[in-house]
Order: C-alpha cells, then sequence, then structure tokens
C-alpha cells in the first residue's frame, strides 16, 4: 500500500487528547498503520536508578494511529486528504485534494 503519511511531512490530529495539535513524523510504522510524531501523545516512564545512570521520570513520543492524522497541504497550510497520481514519465505522487497541487517528498 502507498504510503499517504510520511517521515517528515507536517500533520495535525484529526482526533483524542491531542486533536488541534500540529507536528512532524519522526517515524511511520506501516505493519502496524501508526507514526510517531514529535511533541504529540507523550507518554511518561517512570525509571527507577540503577548503577549506569540516575532515576526520573522519562518523557518520550508514543505512536498514533494513521486514522487519527490528516496532512498538512504545504502550499495552503490547510489539512487535506492525500491521492495519488501517476505522473507523464511514469512516477506515481502524492496529490493534495484540497489544492490538486503535487505533495514533493
Amino acid at each position: 500500500m502507498a504510503a499517504r503519511i510520511r517521515k517528515g511531512d507536517t500533520v495535525v490530529v484529526i482526533a483524542g487528547a491531542d486533536k488541534g495539535r500540529r507536528g512532524e513524523v519522526a517515524s511511520v510504522l506501516p505493519k502496524d498503520n501508526r507514526a510517531v510524531v514529535e511533541g504529540i501523545n507523550i507518554a511518561r516512564r517512570h525509571t527507577k536508578a540503577t548503577r549506569m545512570g540516575q532515576g526520573g521520570i522519562v518523557e518520550k513520543a508514543a505512536s498514533v494511529h494513521l486514522s487519527n492524522l490528516m496532512l498538512i497541504d504545504p502550499k495552503s497550510e490547510k489539512p487535506t486528504r492525500v491521492g495519488f497520481r501517476v505522473l507523464d514519465d511514469g512516477r506515481k505522487v502524492r496529490v493534495a485534494k484540497v489544492t490538486g497541487q503535487v505533495i514533493e517528498g
């Protein structure tokens, strides 16, 4: 399946506790249909002190399901659905449904 959301894309959360917040995709987990977005869905883990290091609360971005993310169109800065188009040279590219522009990257 072609990737509608890729690493480096700017997305907005459309459902859940972080609804309305924007962030950049740090990684995509295609087998799980999830993505890790910087600054979104922060999980806090309480770690015990060991000989190797100090204990404390460690914050880490947890993954978000792809259905809860919407791509931000780089041209119009609005959330958009993503479609695909095959260009004349044979390349399959992503297309923003709002503006119809090709999404590079």
